[in-house]
């Protein structure tokens, strides 16, 4: 158990922190996931429009810190080639 006011402090700040990066990842991998049902159902126009959506929801999981950049570099990457093959 934590003694001093700021551990105390740091540890309920944490806790809070958690939440909100744990549904931050959430979102991401529910719109990766609409894009892999969109590769699925081979439905190429649902599939573009939710890799608009997953590239800036990577990207601000980017920049609050979620994600390492190069990680969604490589995640939309292999998502965008997919999409491009089911077009093609």
């Amino acid at each position: 158990m934590a003694n001093h006011a700021s551990s105390k402090k740091r540890i309920r700040r944490n806790a809070r922190r958690a939440e909100i990066n744990g549904a931050r990842r959430s979102r991401i991998r529910t719109f990766i996931k609409k894009v892999e049902q969109g590769i699925a159902a081979s439905d190429s126009k649902a599939a573009n429009e939710a890799l608009t959506k997953v590239q800036s929801e990577l990207y601000r999981g980017v920049s609050k810190g979620i994600v390492h950049k190069n990680t969604a570099a490589r995640k939309l990457s292999r998502l965008s080639a997919k999409v491009k093959a089911l077009s093609a």
